[in-house]
């Protein structure tokens, strides 16, 4: 069974390529889907005929899954981490795919292609044709027979190889300790907050007190508490 959550944090599960359970969206409207989808309204119907799309075209959850992409918008998470490696800013990225889990990759283009259409993965299954196209790109699945999502893991994995590398987190557990593996390891750590609509405040607060980019989404606390050095982006 696979879950993702999209379009307002709704949660959409897929399994044998078909979505068949889908919950209620936290919000009604998004900027940026209303921007690029034409989306007026979010409602389970929607985020369930969004994920069909994105299995459709671009093949997520699928073995055709499509490894590579154009830049979706350029203050993504993917697009900024894709940057940061072309650019010799940071050495490689953590990150996650449906049908691999958590993957380590110091690709640029595998980095965009993985990360340009995925929202907030929970868990998926291991795909044999998306594992291998994972590989044939420099890509490391962090647990190929389980497709396990640990980013913490993963970046002890990346730790062996890097000494400066990103890392994508959707909660402030996992940004304090990738704060202390950094601290054990001695490298560093760009920690990337992502898919952050609907977080408490509390969970706010320590987030933005432990990464480096956090992107607001619909989060009001987020918006609220931020300080930003930098803000890019509006939708």
């Amino acid at each position: 069974m696979d879950e993702m959550e999209l379009l307002g944090k709704t949660k959409v599960k897929v399994k044998d390529e078909r979505v068949v359970e889908t919950g209620e969206p936290l919000i009604r409207w998004c900027p940026l889907f209303d921007k690029v989808r034409g989306i007026k309204e979010i409602t389970s119907e929607a985020a369930a005929a969004n994920m069909e799309f994105r299995m459709r075209e671009h093949g997520m959850f699928t073995p055709k899954r499509k490894l590579e992409m154009e830049v979706f918008v350029g203050f993504g998470a993917s697009e900024v981490m894709m940057t940061a490696t072309s650019r010799g800013l940071i050495e490689a990225a953590v990150t996650v795919c449906d049908g691999a889990g958590t993957v380590i990759t110091d690709n640029p283009s595998l980095i965009q292609g993985m990360g340009g259409w995925i929202s907030g993965l929970v868990e998926t299954d291991p795909i044999p044709e998306v594992l291998a196209g994972i590989e044939n790109r420099g890509g490391i699945v962090l647990d190929p027979k389980t497709a396990k999502i640990d980013q913490v893991e993963g970046a002890r994995l990346a730790a062996e190889r890097y000494s400066k590398f990103a890392v994508t987190v959707a909660d402030a557990d996992t940004a304090e300790e990738l704060r202390r593996l950094e601290r054990e390891e001695n490298v560093q750590i760009l920690i990337v907050g992502v898919h952050l609509t609907g977080i408490g405040e509390e969970d706010a607060e320590r987030l933005i007190a432990a990464a480096d980019i956090v992107t607001s989404c619909a989060s009001k606390f987020i918006r609220e508490k931020v300080r930003p050095l930098v803000q890019v982006g509006t939708a």
